[in-house]
């Protein structure tokens, strides 16, 4: 038996989509940019997913464009909103995937912006009246880049009211919203983001497949150069398969968007309280109320030897979890998001991330395996 806990890394892909995928890769062979009958099959596909997306998160279809994932459409806006729209600052949290303080980091060494990282709180949260005074006391063009849900210890950020702030300094808004995509409701007609970026593996999608949420006041250079593909901002022949499958996996998650995240909070739940009552020094980090994600559990393990061994022998039990973002994999350290919250160096986290597809009868074995390991 093979249990899979690690859904915040990537998620399986739904049938339906396997099927969508095999179809057009079987039936749709032109490329996209051919005007003849086969490209315009292809075109077609592209177009067709297009509108599903927007239609979702409320955007025109203009404002919706596709890229390989969450992290190129951070970088492009990241790089090309000092290029583009000549951005000189840019706030982000401390606790942003590497993509977005990577590239941060990055052009403020090549001396192209000022970087502002905010602190958060022992929960992850950020704090709005930092964001406000950071806001107030900076002179030039500013791009604020704060993630809607984390990936490592669950806490989701108010971007309801970010998004108000960043408006009334003038400030461009970008969010990362891997996390939160088709599992909590995104109206881009009332909230005040410039852009938005999504990755299809994470909603049980393709790899290597997402988009960009681009407003039409905000259009940005491209990243790559070559074609006129996207409306001639983002170069490269379409992932057409790809592209099939991201809409087809996108409107099955929002369509069963409330049953799927009152399901998976239920097995989050269930492990919180048969890990909370064992009397372990079992603790759980991030914000664990109504600002915390559904399908996300960080637990902080006792500081014992025992801890150090949880993730593998939890593999050698056939169980998945992680030890923190799959995109950190193989360091030692604690990860720059539970160094943020000041999770005790002694302590080992492991983060336990569900679906739809897992069962109470796998989480309640994954539970009994810790405390065996852990008594």
């Amino acid at each position: 038996m093979h249990i899979y806990f690690d859904n915040a890394s990537t998620t399986p892909l739904y049938p339906e989509v396997m099927e969508e995928m095999f179809e057009v890769q079987k039936s749709i062979i032109g490329n996209p940019s051919s005007i003849h009958y086969h490209g315009r099959n292809a075109r077609a596909s592209i177009e067709k997913a297009r509108k599903v997306i927007a239609e979702y998160i409320h955007a025109s279809v203009g404002e919706v464009y596709f890229t390989s994932g969450a992290t190129e459409s951070n970088n492009w806006v990241l790089r090309s909103a000092v290029s583009s729209l000549g951005v000189q600052h840019l706030v982000v949290s401390a606790i942003e995937h590497p993509c977005v303080l990577k590239t941060s980091r990055a052009l403020e060494t090549e001396g192209k912006i000022q970087l502002h990282i905010l602190p958060v709180d022992e929960n992850g949260s950020v704090d709005l009246i930092q964001l406000e005074n950071v806001l107030g006391a900076i002179n030039g063009k500013v791009l604020v880049s704060i993630m809607h849900g984390n990936n490592e210890i669950g806490t989701m950020q108010p971007i309801q009211e970010i998004g108000e702030i960043c408006h009334h300094y003038g400030a461009l808004f970008h969010c990362d919203a891997v996390q939160t995509i088709t599992k909590y409701p995104i109206n881009l007609q009332s909230l005040k983001v410039h852009f938005l970026s999504a990755s299809a593996h994470k909603f049980h999608g393709p790899k290597g497949v997402g988009f960009l949420f681009m407003r039409n006041d905000a259009i940005l250079r491209p990243l790559l150069l070559g074609g006129s593909q996207e409306r001639s901002v983002r170069a490269g022949t379409e992932n057409v398969a790809g592209i099939a499958g991201m809409a087809k996996a996108f409107q099955l998650s929002c369509d069963n968007m409330e049953g799927n995240r009152i399901y998976i909070q239920s097995l989050k739940d269930r492990v919180m309280q048969r890990l909370g009552t064992a009397y372990l020094d079992i603790r759980f980090n991030g914000n664990l109320n109504q600002h915390s994600l559904s399908h996300i559990l960080s637990v902080s393990l006792p500081p014992t030897l025992k801890s150090d061994m949880v993730v593998m022998n939890l593999d050698i039990e056939g169980i998945s979890v992680s030890s923190g973002s799959a995109c950190s994999a193989g360091i030692e350290e604690d990860s720059h998001v539970l160094q943020a919250i000041q999770h005790p160096i002694q302590r080992k986290a492991i983060r336990c991330s569900f679906s739809k597809f897992n069962t109470i009868d796998e989480v309640d074995f994954c539970c009994d395996v810790i405390l065996r390991i852990l008594s």
